[in-house]
């Protein structure tokens, strides 16, 4: 197979109150809002997102806050968990920190012989931090978070699916990944020679109900490819297999195609650049509204109908 993807780009998320969502991830997990702009398909709500210090591709956990919607519904043929990585021997400061902030943590585990901390964030959605051995990063030298223990990026996702073998099929054929073992009733699929940020776990429950999306769940998993030759050539095998990509979407920051895998969960090719500095000074990142070019006009009607966002983001632990 002469092209496949390489990896996680970012994952999308839907939150409530758009100050509650900055304050965790900024705040709490110590994350870079490393832009600040609105859905482009719904400019009446923010689009958030947060990184390592330069915005580099598979650090990058985004949200749409609509605060409107009610609770997700958990169930198959949605992305039901998100894993963020962070350095060996970290859990500890992880789980110490997470609970002087009142968050609902989870059982540690092992999965797949890597230690793991699930947790619910403001709205519920499930995360994961995953301790993982060193991987690029760029520290954010203004995070709450010391550097040696920081989010390194995004360390893979969970899915869960009625029909396995539906979805290994594509994956394994149309979009290159390799089977890379089974654990716990989860099978993980990797890319790129594994590691992390280099794979997805499915797990197959087909007596249950189809989840739906509200806050709480992820919108959508993306992943990454080195530019719009490599997208449109994994486009036209999306497509001979069935699955009715969109066309290429210019987002000004990446360039997106999107599609279901057969289970029903949203995926989205990204384009690894231009990225978040092409608007913004690097240093300024994520400090101010952000609009792509062909919503500039609009910009006073998008800002009166935005809630404000109030700097700095931690909120106070709880006593």
């Amino acid at each position: 197979m002469s092209t496949q993807i390489h990896g996680l780009h970012h994952v999308t998320a839907i939150a409530g109150k758009a100050q509650t969502n900055l304050e965790f991830y900024a705040g709490v997990l110590g994350l870079r809002l490393v832009k600040r702009s609105v859905n482009q398909d719904d400019p009446t709500t923010y689009h958030l997102f947060y990184a390592d210090a330069e915005g580099r591709p598979g650090t990058d956990l985004t949200f749409f806050p609509w605060e409107q919607l009610a609770p997700s519904r958990k169930g198959v043929g949605l992305s039901v968990e998100v894993q963020l990585a962070v350095p060996e021997g970290s859990l500890d400061f992880w789980g110490e920190r997470l609970e002087r902030y009142g968050v609902r943590l989870g059982h540690p585990e092992v999965r797949f012989g890597e230690k793991a901390l699930p947790f619910r964030d403001p709205d519920g959605l499930e995360v994961a931090l995953v301790e993982t051995p060193s991987r690029v990063f760029t520290p954010w030298e203004r995070s709450e978070v010391p550097e040696s223990r920081q989010i390194r990026g995004l360390h893979g996702a969970r899915i869960w699916e009625r029909d396995l073998l539906a979805t290994a099929t594509f994956l394994t054929e149309t979009l290159g990944f390799q089977a890379a073992g089974r654990e716990g009733g989860w099978s993980r699929f990797s890319l790129d020679g594994g590691g992390s940020g280099k794979f997805v776990d499915l797990k197959e429950l087909p007596n249950l109900h189809r989840g739906q999306w509200g806050t709480g769940s992820i919108h959508h998993l993306a992943w990454r490819v080195a530019g719009p030759e490599e997208e449109l050539e994994l486009r036209a095998r999306i497509e001979a297999a069935g699955r009715r990509p969109t066309p290429p979407i210019d987002r000004f920051w990446f360039k997106s195609v999107y599609f279901t895998e057969p289970g029903g969960a949203l995926f989205e090719l990204a384009t690894d650049g231009p990225g978040f500095s092409v608007d913004e000074d690097p240093a300024r990142l994520g400090e101010s509204l952000v609009l792509p070019p062909w919503l500039e006009p609009r910009r006073a009607e998008i800002e009166a109908a935005l809630p404000e966002l109030h700097l700095p983001y931690a909120p106070q632990p709880t006593p």
